[in-house]
């Protein structure tokens, strides 16, 4: 269905306007139009943060998921309660898979221990293409939710990371979701792929 691809883009340049824990960098470039003519050279700047994991851990036994709860600084702007509702997610160290992460950050932020073979994928998808580069990696984990210490607090001191640890009834989480209480994309487009799938993963 779609008309074009990377081959039909010319990178002219770039350059980076901005170096810290994440980047900025300015593109230079021009692309092919649907009139069959090429665009008179387009400056974005695009904010680089590399890519992340997204781990949904479900029990599908007892049909129950899990939830953290921590502070996260951009949800000041739009006066929304910053301490957010989300599940499991980080990114990548040099050399990792995106399975690696997962298993990591599990550990990190929930002290959970999962195994490759419980972790399945969701999708991949781009958080914000207009001026961000990021590419999140979506994952199920099937847990054990007898062994999830609810109520725990965990996280890096060296990332500044205090994690609560929330465990849900599947159906409580759809309705904090339709209720505005979950209010990160990630989370919300988990939650409405285990809407859509849950029934086939019993």
């Amino acid at each position: 269905m779609l008309r074009y691809n990377e081959n039909d883009v010319e990178i002219k340049s770039i350059e980076t306007q901005y170096q810290g824990f994440f980047a900025i960098n300015v593109y230079q470039l021009t692309h092919k139009l649907f009139s069959g003519k090429t665009s008179q050279v387009i400056k974005r700047e695009m904010f680089e943060r590399g890519d992340a994991v997204v781990l949904m851990p479900y029990d599908i036994k007892a049909d129950k998921v899990l939830l953290i709860e921590q502070f996260r600084p951009g949800a000041l702007r739009s006066n929304e309660n910053p301490w957010l509702l989300e599940f499991i997610a980080g990114m990548f160290a040099k050399d990792e898979s995106p399975i690696d992460v997962a298993i990591r950050e599990a550990k990190e932020e929930a002290n959970i221990d999962i195994r490759a073979q419980d972790i399945s994928p969701v999708m991949k998808y781009l958080s914000s293409p207009g001026g961000m580069s990021e590419c999140i990696h979506l994952y199920l984990a099937q847990i054990d939710s007898t062994k999830v210490e609810v109520g725990g607090v965990f996280g890096l001191d060296e990332e500044n990371e205090d994690i609560l640890l929330h465990l849900v009834p599947r159906e409580e989480a759809f309705s904090l979701l339709s209720a505005g209480k979950i209010t990160n994309a990630s989370t919300i487009i988990a939650l409405q792929w285990l809407a859509l799938n849950y029934q086939t993963l019993k």
